[in-house]
């Protein structure tokens, strides 16, 4: 804790230089020098105020699944870390250096959406709507921050146990801008909740927060599915007390599921590795080599959804070796019953939308 309190204090004078040039930036936006641009139809942004971790994925996913039965979405993506360049409509057979491992997840979950990916998002949409024109709704991925679009709702997502009213700038902290962004957000979602919070909690945390009148905040959490073997979908698996699990993954936390698998699992062994990291054929031979020095007669290799777009670039030597990799899936669920006004505050958003 001493350790972690000088770091930041030595990085304070960065971070007072960073957060400088944000203030310029808005400022810049606010007196109309640099310009938000709106677009006709309907745009969703998910985002956050810190540097990954907050859930944005499984909360696009939610939105996809409430809104495509119904109209028809798209999504766009930047496709973080991907060796293409300019816009791109994700295909399944892509691969996650081609768009991106999140881009790439979305398609093949939803095989009848729209996904796409593309560093500039105001050339994107355009694009969107020019190739796919019975588009109706076009959901933003990480796009908080992003000012050159102005989205119709803009979803703030900040961590129950990791709030932004925490937190610092960058580097001495992890806030991509100063806290007060968050009076931009039209709906808060308090994300990664446990899955049993009070009505005390709730009100704590909305103390903390102070949601402006005209904000509506929300409480999310996790709801794990069975695992299934990444080359072989069909294939799900129960976790039992008797398994042992080797645990590889590259996102920002791992504390949430490290949480979730200690109450579900015998023993859990884990290779960790930065957020979006593309795995090396040294990453994946250290992984066969410690599942092999397991011991237990039940064990398997689990990993994340978004990890095993990644991992996929592996398959030949995973199927070679035969090794048991199983993706687990997650999905949103929110607290207090209010699921419901979450999807009405999205849908009275997409009936009342006027271009």
């Amino acid at each position: 804790m001493i350790q972690q309190a000088l770091i930041k204090i030595l990085l304070a004078p960065f971070s007072i230089l960073y957060g400088l040039g944000v203030s310029l930036r808005d400022f810049f936006y606010r007196n109309g020098v640099l310009k938000s641009i709106s677009f006709d139809v309907p745009t969703v942004s998910v985002g956050n105020l810190s540097v990954g971790g907050a859930g944005k994925t499984p909360h696009i996913e939610y939105l996809i699944r409430l809104l495509k039965d119904y109209i028809d979405v798209a999504t766009l993506s930047r496709g973080y870390k991907r060796k293409t360049r300019g816009f791109l409509e994700v295909q399944p057979q892509f691969s996650a250096d081609q768009v991106g491992d999140e881009p790439l997840q979305f398609r093949r979950k939803f095989p009848d959406i729209v996904v796409t990916v593309s560093e500039s998002r105001t050339f994107a949409i355009p694009q969107i709507m020019q190739r796919w024109p019975k588009t109706q709704a076009v959901l933003l991925d990480d796009a908080f921050q992003h000012r050159s679009v102005e989205p119709g709702l803009n979803i703030l997502l900040t961590e129950f146990h990791r709030p932004f009213t925490r937190d610092f700038l960058l580097p001495a902290g992890r806030l991509r801008e100063w806290r007060s962004a968050y009076q931009r957000a039209d709906i808060i979602v308090v994300s990664k909740c446990p899955s049993q919070i009070s009505e005390a909690d709730k009100i704590a945390m909305l103390d903390e927060i102070r949601p402006f009148p005209r904000q509506r905040i929300y409480f999310s959490y996790y709801q794990y599915d069975f695992p299934y073997l990444i080359h072989q979908p069909g294939r799900r698996l129960r976790l039992t007390k008797d398994l042992d699990v080797l645990l590889i993954c590259a996102i920002a936390r791992t504390d949430y599921l490290l949480s979730y698998l200690d109450d579900q699992v015998r023993s859990v062994k884990t290779l960790e590795y930065e957020d979006h990291h593309y795995f090396t054929k040294f990453d994946i031979s250290k992984l066969e080599t410690t599942f092999r020095k397991m011991e237990g007669q039940q064990k398997i290799i689990l990993t994340t959804e978004k990890d095993a777009m990644r991992l996929e670039l592996h398959r030949n030597f995973l199927l070679q070796q035969r090794l048991p990799v199983f993706a687990l899936p997650v999905r949103v669920a929110f607290h207090f019953n209010e699921g419901p006004l979450f999807d009405n505050d999205v849908k009275d958003f997409l009936l009342n939308f006027r271009a």
